[in-house]
């Protein structure tokens, strides 16, 4: 098996960082985010001086995504939902057929992604929670960008940002 793509779910250091460099040496695609991460993906260097991570190249994706857009992989296609609010941008694969998401930095076990960040939105996420994710179904188990999956039946009963 061989990487095909890069797919982004948002255009934070830690999630894109690498991507431009990673493209290049290997020739491949950057799918996502959606575009309305370009101010991100251009401040990346800044980014990584900031935050101390090793050089990072601004660049623009082969393909931004938007809504309702499909990617594949294998023989699996996910969806593409737009979930702004942690970045305006932020976008999430969905396979109902495998009943599992990734979430990127929208929706953690027990927590939620960060607002304070630079057109980062509180009321925008929540909204983005409930109303994108939520219809996926409870037993839709989501994987995040950073620690444990959860699914969003848990996630509705117990998570004090966003429990029903």
């Amino acid at each position: 098996m061989s990487l095909e793509q890069i797919w982004l779910t948002h255009a934070h250091i830690d999630h894109a960082g690498g991507a431009a460099e990673l493209a290049r040496r290997l020739s491949l695609p950057i799918i996502g985010p959606h575009g309305g991460d370009q101010f991100w993906i251009d401040g990346l260097p800044q980014q990584s001086t900031m935050f101390g991570f090793p050089h990072a190249d601004a660049f623009k994706p082969t393909r931004w995504l938007n809504d309702g857009d499909t990617v594949t992989v294998g023989h699996s296609t996910l969806q593409v939902r737009h979930c702004p609010g942690h970045t305006p941008g932020h976008v999430v694969f969905y396979s109902k057929e495998a009943k599992r998401a990734f979430v990127g930095d929208v929706l953690f076990a027990g927590s939620i992604g960060r607002t304070d960040f630079p057109q980062g939105d509180h009321a925008t996420l929540i909204d983005s929670i409930k109303t994108r994710l939520w219809p996926m179904g409870d037993d839709t188990v989501f994987i995040p960008g950073h620690g444990p999956e959860s699914t969003f039946g848990e996630e509705r009963k117990y998570n004090p940002y966003v429990k029903d």
